[in-house]
C-alpha cells in the first residue's frame, strides 16, 4: 500500500469504513446484487428487506451502495425517483419509533458513583490491585462521559498527551476526530471541576494510579492488574456500563447504553436552565435536529408551559341571570 493509499484510508472514520464494507457484502454476496447496479435492483433490495431492517439501516445500506458507485466512477443508482419512492413507501407501511437509549439521570449517576467508591474502599482494604484499577478507571470514565456529554468513540479515543488538567479548576482535551468533525480539523473540549461527582478529580485519580503518561486514557485491565497498551473498543462500553448499572441496583440496565451518558447530561442541562444554543456548543451539535433527538420534554414541563400562558381566572365566576 502506498503513502497515498494510507492517507486516503486515514480520511475515513474506521467505523464508517467497516460499516460500508459490511453493507456492500450484504448487498452483493448475501443478497446476490450486482455491482455496478441499477435503480430497479436497488429498489428490489429495499423491498426484500423492508420487513426485517429498520429504515435507518436501509438508509445506511443505500449510502454504502452510493459511495461504492461514486468511488468507482459509475452513475449512482440510489438517487433516482424510484428508490426515493420505495423508501418513502416503506416508511409508510412499516412505521416504527426510533429506539433510543434511556437517559442516565443525575440521581442514578450519584448512586453508581457511590457504589464504585464503596467497592473501591473494600478493594483497597483487600489489596486487590486489579479491582482497584478497574473501579478507578470505571468511575473516571462514567463521570467524564456524563459531564462532557461524550460519545463512546470520543471517550475511547482520548489520549493522555492531549488532556491538560488544572486541579480544582478543570480539564481541556483535544480530539483529532469526532462524529461531527467531517473535515477532521479536531476540536478542544473543556470540562470544569465540580463540588461533587467531579470528573476532573476522578480523572486525576485514574492517571495517578495507572501511571499512564501517553496513549489512550481508558484501557483494558486483566485480572492480574496489567493495563493494556491499547485503548478500549467503543463496543466494549455498553456491556461495561450495563454491568455498572446492574451492580448499583438500577432496574432494567439493558435499556441503557453509552448514549445514556450524553442524553442524561443533555436532559440535566436543559432542566438546569441551560440555553439551547449554549448546550449545543458545549456538546458539539451542529443543528437543532441533532440536539432535539437527545432532549425529552416531560409532561410536567409541557403542562407548565400551557398553564403559564393561561390568564388568571377568579375561582368562582358569577352566572348571568339568564342561566340561574
Amino acid at each position: 500500500m502506498s503513502l497515498v493509499d494510507d492517507y486516503v484510508l486515514a480520511s475515513e472514520r474506521p467505523n464508517t469504513t467497516r460499516s460500508y464494507a459490511s453493507a456492500i457484502k450484504h448487498f452483493e454476496l448475501e443478497w446476490g446484487g450486482f455491482l455496478p447496479s441499477t435503480s430497479e435492483m436497488v429498489a428490489r433490495y429495499l423491498a426484500d428487506h423492508a420487513k426485517t431492517l429498520s429504515v435507518n439501516t436501509l438508509r445506511q445500506r443505500l449510502a454504502a451502495v452510493s459511495r461504492w458507485h461514486f468511488d468507482q466512477g459509475f452513475v449512482d443508482p440510489t438517487k433516482t425517483a424510484l428508490v426515493r419512492q420505495v423508501l418513502k413507501g416503506i416508511r409508510a407501511v412499516h412505521p416504527a419509533a426510533e429506539k433510543r437509549a434511556r437517559p442516565l439521570e443525575l440521581e442514578l449517576l450519584q448512586k453508581i458513583s457511590d457504589g464504585l467508591e464503596f467497592a473501591l474502599t473494600n478493594a483497597r482494604r483487600q489489596a486487590d490491585v486489579s479491582l482497584t484499577l478497574r473501579l478507578t478507571r470505571d468511575r473516571s470514565l462514567i463521570l467524564l462521559g456524563f459531564w462532557r456529554g461524550f460519545r463512546a468513540d470520543e471517550l475511547v479515543h482520548l489520549c493522555v498527551e492531549n488532556v491538560e488538567v488544572a486541579a480544582g479548576v478543570g480539564l481541556t482535551c483535544f480530539l483529532g476526530r469526532s462524529k461531527g468533525d467531517r473535515q477532521l480539523e479536531g476540536r478542544s473540549f473543556t470540562c470544569p471541576a465540580l463540588s461533587r461527582l467531579c470528573p476532573v478529580a476522578a480523572y486525576g485519580e485514574w492517571l495517578a494510579l495507572s501511571g499512564l503518561t501517553a496513549g489512550p486514557v481508558f484501557r483494558k485491565i486483566d485480572r492480574w492488574g496489567h493495563v493494556s497498551g491499547a485503548g478500549m473498543s467503543p463496543n466494549s462500553l455498553i456491556p461495561l456500563l450495563r454491568r455498572l448499572f446492574s451492580a448499583a441496583g438500577i432496574d432494567t440496565p439493558g435499556e441503557y447504553s453509552s448514549h445514556s451518558l450524553r442524553r442524561g447530561f443533555a436532559g440535566w442541562a436543559r432542566a438546569s436552565g441551560w440555553d439551547l444554543k449554549d448546550l449545543m456548543a458545549y456538546v458539539g451539535w451542529k443543528d437543532i435536529k441533532s440536539a432535539m433527538r437527545y432532549l425529552d420534554t416531560s409532561d410536567e414541563t409541557l403542562q407548565a408551559k400551557f398553564e403559564k400562558g393561561l390568564p388568571a381566572l377568579p375561582s368562582t365566576i358569577p352566572q348571568s341571570p339568564a342561566l340561574r
